[in-house]
């Protein structure tokens, strides 16, 4: 960040400042955190009024605080210190909301150095006025021009959408799986796991004893799950198939075995689980400092997806993100850039699918592009581009244009980002749980949360009941 102050001198009545501010439910915990205020109004998931509605309130004195911001940062800038403030608070704010704080210079005294500020925080989406005050402070006395890096980032909380996916599947009945070939600690733990939380009923085929030794060794009961001997990945692969086409599953799930072995008798057109669509993966992630989950598709099926193609792709990750609760997923299609370039095929796609979504070929979601990654994610870059967009700055779903693209964003918000992902399999008449040997616990409950709520939310739509909420 580049500070260039303003001293006492270099002050006129009249110089106005502003900066604009997203409210995430993460800046809400710290602050709780930093000021001991742990009032429930301020915190997601908690009824700080008895009404039955989480509030997630933006505190007063936080939304004081981007008065703050401004006056130390921009106007008078670096070196400025408080003598007073005075706040008049004229309405609430949310987390999610977007505030626009302001400073104006109103006054200057020569004896003292001190200069009077007008100060106002906005909501950015009608310009009304949340807070209206005036301040006091000590203008600077030396004049600063330097870069200052960057604070270093917070993770403030790991898998609070992957909580809330739980606790959205905790009262669903356990979806019956079919689990090929459990035969190593992290697929066997995981879908044990997914089974004492109530989200799966499982039914192993694979390697009957591999799967009984490896439950040994974690010191698991397989009381109760019925265990199908077939050693043989392919033959195990496709029992499993077969024991949803018998009506004894409503799932598939990935253990130790390559993904290609599972997929394979899914997709025969003869006696696979194909249901009208390309087979799609999507993944469902968890990312910390994101205010909401955020989908990526297709990361591992797909390697160079045609444009009828990529509309499954699409329709099948907004199904997922409705089955999860995002009941208008905004889906941005990314390429390289954020116009339509003729030499980048991805850019054309992505401008296609946009227009095909409009005339109502891919429903249920608002989609755009083409857009570039940071103003797909980040509203300050969407904005700084001129990009306007019910889209832009708020993607739910990340549609890459290739399989390299996809998996390279999945892992760096894995590793470097501190992400979990679950992930799914869609397209086929039944979800298929596709989980990766590094995948942690709660991504394997996660994949089973998501895969549960989906045959929930179709067994619901095919009954007549409508999609569960």
């Amino acid at each position: 960040m580049l500070l260039e102050n303003k001293v006492f001198e270099d002050l006129a009545i009249g110089d106005r400042e502003e900066l604009r501010r997203l409210c995430t439910l993460d800046d809400l915990i710290v602050f709780a955190n930093v000021s001991g205020n742990h009032n429930p109004m301020h915190l997601a998931d908690h009824d700080g009024d008895g009404d039955g509605i989480p509030e997630a309130l933006c505190p007063g004195m936080f939304v004081g605080s981007l008065i703050s911001a401004v006056l130390g940062n921009v106007l008078p800038g670096a070196g400025t210190l408080y003598r007073s403030q005075q706040f008049d608070f004229l309405g609430r704010a949310s987390a999610g909301d977007e505030l626009i704080s302001s400073v104006e210079v109103i006054a200057k005294d020569a004896a003292t150095g001190c200069v009077t500020l007008k100060t106002e925080v906005r909501q950015a989406r009608d310009d009304s006025v949340i807070l209206r005050g005036e301040a006091v402070v000590e203008a600077p006395k030396v004049r600063i021009h330097s870069d200052v890096a960057d604070l270093p980032g917070l993770i403030v909380q790991r898998h609070r959408h992957f909580d809330a996916l739980l606790d959205r599947a905790a009262p669903l009945p356990a979806l019956r799986t079919a689990v090929a070939c459990p035969e190593d600690p992290n697929s066997l733990g995981g879908a044990l796991l997914a089974r004492d939380h109530t989200l799966i009923d499982p039914i192993f085929v694979g390697d009957a004893a591999r799967i009984r030794a490896c439950a040994q060794d974690l010191g698991a009961d397989l009381t109760g799950i019925e265990v199908i001997d077939i050693p043989d990945h392919a033959l195990a692969a496709t029992r499993a198939v077969a024991l949803v086409n018998e009506g004894r599953a409503d799932a598939l799930m990935k253990g130790h075995l390559h993904t290609d072995q599972l997929l394979r008798p899914a997709i025969d057109r003869a006696t696979g689980l194909r249901g009208g669509r390309r087979f799609t993966h999507v993944f469902v992630m968890d990312v910390p400092g994101l205010a909401h989950p955020l989908l990526v598709t297709d990361a591992a099926i797909n390697i160079a997806p045609d444009l009828k193609t990529k509309v499954d792709i699409v329709q099948n990750a907004i199904d997922v993100a409705h089955a999860i609760g995002i009941e208008v997923p905004k889906v941005g299609v990314l390429s390289a850039v954020e116009t339509v370039n003729p030499d980048i095929p991805s850019s054309i796609d992505a401008a296609l699918l946009s227009k095909m979504a409009e005339r109502g070929q891919i429903t249920g979601g608002i989609v755009d592009g083409p857009l570039a990654m940071d103003n797909a994610v980040d509203m300050a870059a969407a904005r700084t581009k001129g990009i306007v967009s019910p889209v832009a700055g708020q993607a739910d779903i990340l549609v890459v244009p290739g399989l390299d693209a996809g998996n390279m964003l999945a892992k760096q918000l894995t590793y470097i980002s501190h992400a979990e992902a679950a992930g799914v399999v869609m397209g086929a008449r039944v979800p298929i749980i596709l989980n990766s040997r590094a995948d942690d616990d709660m991504s394997r409950l996660a994949s089973c949360a998501v895969a549960a709520l989906h045959h929930h939310r179709v067994s619901r739509k095919a009954s007549g009941q409508g999609s569960a909420k």
